[in-house]
């Protein structure tokens, strides 16, 4: 019997491929240090869990509306106009299961076969994915490591075609930690309104800067705001991975499509972790100060020794938990007595004999490069870099 060939056609996520293969490695006492994952290693602020303690106990157990309870709806408005000048009312949010269904929701709810979605290039691994499970048409535009991993205005126009209906902005990025500056999104906003097309501006780790300040394109004026899906959540901010809750903020058009699909879909998201996320988003944000303090310490970290190592570079990311690895004057070249042609190759080799776990740059649209985590211990950082520097040797 024939499957749907469009399904069979997307491919699995290597981050998560990887993260399973480390823990499986794990769980088989083998001594790996894994740096694929992309969630903190702290644990949830203690106000959060209690919030989620006192919902079960109150039995907050039962469905939820489709898009998410009204208090949280309301705590995510309340967040946008304190965190980001910008005005939403309720009927503008749709809280989902983490913010990558939030994504689905977003391509599910503006395109049409055959539209054209401009990603820049190295991506998250899954935007490409989503936007063909929509039946959309991915575009992408390559950017270099000298302009730090960022797209020029011409590059943009360049792209665009008759087709374009959305530019994905992802800011800062996974998985290069760049950060766009307001002047350079106030060109993309005057871009993205004068060829009227939306902007998805995933914005998950928008508390995780180290450098300057969070800017959404959404705030640069109410046309572009009109053509603006923010996609943000919980997950990175609060060390909530696992609670998986994700919303977005849009006109009420699109948000109305969106929790139509999500309704036949999923249903609600977990009543326990709305309940959760209400505290989070409502409570102090001492936590998201320790993280960042800890991330700007591996990060410089990572970052020298990289660039101490023969072969290797990388350049300083402004935000996330991420650095991308140059690793292209290593290509070509005998390791281990095996010849490394593609990042793949490389991440297979650096498992099997250093047993560090690395996610190859080829799933990010980025081949030649290899992508570090550092949401994790400065031991373990300083293990696999040790690693890894004695095995080049």
């Amino acid at each position: 019997m024939k499957l749907s060939e469009k399904f069979m056609s997307i491919s699995p996520s290597p981050t998560l491929s990887i993260d399973a293969k480390f823990k499986d490695m794990i769980a088989n006492g083998i001594d790996v240090v894994g740096f694929g994952a992309g969630e903190p290693d702290f644990d949830t602020p203690s106000h959060i869990k209690q919030a989620a303690i006192k919902a079960i106990q109150d039995g907050f157990t039962k469905y939820t509306p489709a898009a998410g309870t009204v208090a949280l709806k309301k705590a995510i408005c309340e967040k946008f106009l304190k965190d980001n000048n910008l005005s939403y009312s309720p009927s503008d949010i749709v809280v989902s299961n983490g913010a990558k269904h939030s994504l689905v929701n977003v391509f599910q709810a503006i395109l049409n076969a055959g539209d054209e979605v401009i990603i820049p290039a190295p991506f998250w691994v899954s935007y490409p994915e989503m936007v063909k499970i929509a039946d959309g048409v991915p575009v992408f535009i390559e950017t270099t490591e000298e302009n730090s991993f960022k797209f020029t205005p011409q590059q943009l126009k360049d792209a665009i075609t008759p087709k374009t209906k959305a530019l994905i902005l992802n800011s800062p990025s996974n998985p290069t930690g760049m950060v766009y500056t307001k002047d350079e999104l106030k060109e993309i906003a005057k871009i993205a309104v004068e060829n009227n097309i939306f902007v998805v501006s995933d914005e998950i780790y928008e508390e995780l800067i180290y450098e300057g300040e969070h800017t959404s394109i959404a705030q640069l004026g109410e046309d572009i705001k009109a053509r603006t899906i923010i996609v943000n959540g919980v997950s990175k901010s609060y060390s909530m991975t696992g609670w998986r809750i994700g919303y977005t903020a849009s006109s009420p058009q699109i948000a109305k499509i969106m929790a139509n699909v999500q309704s036949h879909a999923t249903s609600n998201p977990c009543s326990i972790s709305q309940a959760a996320a209400v505290a989070a988003l409502q409570g102090t944000k001492d936590s998201i100060e320790v993280m960042k303090k800890a991330f700007i310490e591996r990060r410089n970290y990572m970052v020298d020794r990289i660039n101490s190592i023969p072969n290797l570079s990388c350049l300083k990311p402004n935000g996330a938990f991420y650095v991308m690895m140059n690793i292209k004057d290593i290509l070509g070249k005998e390791i281990g007595g095996k010849i490394v042609s593609t990042s793949d190759e490389f991440c297979e080799l650096a498992l099997e004999k250093c047993k560090v776990a690395l996610v190859p740059g080829s799933g990010f649209g980025a081949e030649g490069y290899v992508r570090w985590s550092y949401a994790t211990s400065m031991e373990n950082i300083k293990k696999g870099l040790d690693r890894i520097e004695a095995f080049l040797a």
